[in-house]
């Protein structure tokens, strides 16, 4: 027969003048803990401190433990039999739920996947700087051609004086701008969660002066390597999304040139006209002066004469 065996418990009683945070510090210094660990001691349970010693054994840590302030008590163990027959292979292990220092047995969540499903017309998922710029490239791509047939539809009525129609263009064109609108936040918003940030933040582009350059940041800010708050990151930039992002590029330059060219225009419009005046108003004086120039001549003629009449005179 084996020799029994004893346990060390303790119910969170203490010993009579003891002060809890005392004995927490003392325990936390016996075991070489931190407080917060020993907090799960106090929790008004009964927990075994130690397990499986002889007498003297726990006569020994009873006296270590009393110091501590703390009332703790030898208890015998339960023998326990095992019997092979009682055994089955489906049963798990469970740890004794009275120890404080028992691992988890919390279910793990399910694991995230390597990269979240993309979800244009949806307020949820992740999208990059450059999948944000191509899509935005499609929106636009897909705006101009359904925007200039109802330019030319609005033209048409208006052309033709028609007030119904003119109504019912009016109409639809502000629900297709609705559209649009709404297909636009809904890709910042995206954008917003791949960085890490609220979708409501989208807000601060009606903002003056702060929506002037807030869609600027959206494109710029990189967003999060990992999974976030809102989900796993997007899949890697296909072909065709660099190739629709570097559109931006040729369409930017465009932009730019023509700017270019019609200040230059502009300018050279400025400069012929600014000619034309001049010589407008230059064509008028010079005929004012042909017109003055004859009685000067004639003035200079009559002086010479009247200084030669004196001479003539004296020689006579």
């Amino acid at each position: 027969m084996s020799e029994p065996r004893y346990k060390i418990v303790f119910d969170g009683a203490l010993q009579p003048g003891v002060d809890v945070t005392t004995a927490k510090l003392n325990l936390a210094d016996l075991f070489k803990s931190d407080v917060a660990a020993i907090e799960r001691l106090f929790n008004g349970r009964t927990v075994a401190l130690k397990r499986d010693l002889s007498h003297s054994d726990a006569q020994t840590y009873l006296q270590a433990l009393g110091k501590t302030g703390i009332d703790a008590r030898i208890e015998t163990e339960t023998p326990i039999e095992l019997n092979l027959s009682d055994v089955h292979e489906q049963s798990a292990t469970v740890a004794e739920p009275d120890s404080p220092y028992a691992p988890p047995r919390a279910a793990v969540g399910e694991s995230l996947p390597a990269f979240a499903p993309l979800k244009p017309l949806s307020v949820e998922g992740r999208i990059g700087r450059l999948r944000y710029l191509a899509w935005s490239m499609v929106l636009s791509l897909v705006a101009l051609p359904i925007v200039s047939v109802f330019a030319l539809i609005g033209l048409g009525l208006v052309s033709a004086d028609s007030t119904t129609g003119l109504i019912i263009g009016g109409l639809l064109a502000f629900f297709l701008f609705l559209a649009f609108a709404i297909v636009g936040i809904l890709f910042s918003i995206q954008r917003l969660h791949d960085i890490g940030w609220s979708g409501w933040l989208w807000l601060l582009t009606l903002v003056p002066f702060v929506g002037s350059f807030f869609p600027l940041v959206i494109m710029v800010v990189p967003g999060n390597t990992g999974a976030n708050r809102y989900g796993p990151p997007p899949p890697p930039n296909s072909t065709a999304v660099k190739v629709l992002c570097s559109l931006w590029i040729v369409f930017i330059g465009l932009f730019f040139m023509g700017g270019m060219l019609g200040g230059i225009t502009a300018i050279q419009e400025e400069y012929e006209s600014s000619l034309e005046s001049s010589y407008e108003s230059g064509s008028v004086t010079t005929d004012e002066i042909e017109v003055e120039v004859e009685p000067a001549a004639n003035s200079a003629d009559d002086a010479a004469e009247a200084a030669l009449a004196p001479v003539d005179s004296a020689k006579e």
